[in-house]
């Protein structure tokens, strides 16, 4: 398992990482966040890990890079996780298409916070994919949320960062079930779709389950 005694873990991104933690479900929220939480707390309760949730609802890249000092740099996190990427694409394909941030700003922007994560603190980085519950890779937003993928893909091989395969994690359960079954519209999952991110990070990490037979 890559956490060690005593660290913190800084979770940042839009709406899915949010999930309520500045409201009703405060402080962790009530999605994938608060399950992956739960999980290492009850596996690993002697490594004294300290969670952090600084998701916000709606965020793009560009919302991220405007709270980055107060929101990762001023945590000073042994790990950061970042899942970003969604509104980036989605808001394409509605009403606020120009609120939408092409593929290359995306990239650079993503890019840019990264570099400044690892100049100025000592985190260790996970990345998410963004992700649609899609299964036609030929339909437009799964096929557009596929290129920003790959560029987290990349991302993650240019700063030696853990990769969380998200997309590849709906794809799997995809090939049993119906998109509604995970989510209403696509991208705000169910408490059982943000189990499916949830075991997506997990298994990035290395967790492990322990053996029932000992005691």
């Amino acid at each position: 398992m890559l956490f060690g005694r005593g660290q913190k873990i800084v979770f940042i991104g839009d709406s899915i990482t949010d999930c309520g933690r500045r409201d009703v479900a405060a402080p962790y929220g009530n999605g994938y966040v608060s399950m992956v939480r739960s999980l290492l707390i009850a596996r690993y309760p002697d490594l004294g890990l300290t969670f952090v949730n600084k998701g916000i609802g709606g965020d793009t890249t560009r919302d991220l890079a405007a709270r980055w000092d107060e929101d990762v740099i001023a945590e000073q996190p042994d790990w950061l996780s970042v899942k970003i990427g969604i509104n980036d694409v989605w808001r394409a394909f509605g009403p606020n298409a120009h609120e939408a941030v092409p593929l290359p700003e995306y990239e650079r922007t993503l890019r840019d916070l990264l570099e400044r994560t690892s100049r100025e603190t000592n985190a260790r980085l996970i990345l998410m994919e963004p992700y649609v519950i899609e299964p036609d890779r030929t339909q437009p937003m799964r096929s557009r949320m596929d290129l920003y993928g790959a560029a987290v893909r990349q991302l993650a091989a240019e700063f030696c960062a853990t990769l969380v395969p998200t997309q590849a994690a709906f794809d799997a359960v995809l090939r049993h079930t119906r998109p509604e079954d995970w989510a209403p519209d696509q991208v705000h999952p169910n408490e059982p779709g943000h189990a499916v991110i949830a075991l997506a990070f997990l298994r990035a990490i290395g967790f492990e389950m322990p053996d029932g037979s000992r005691h």
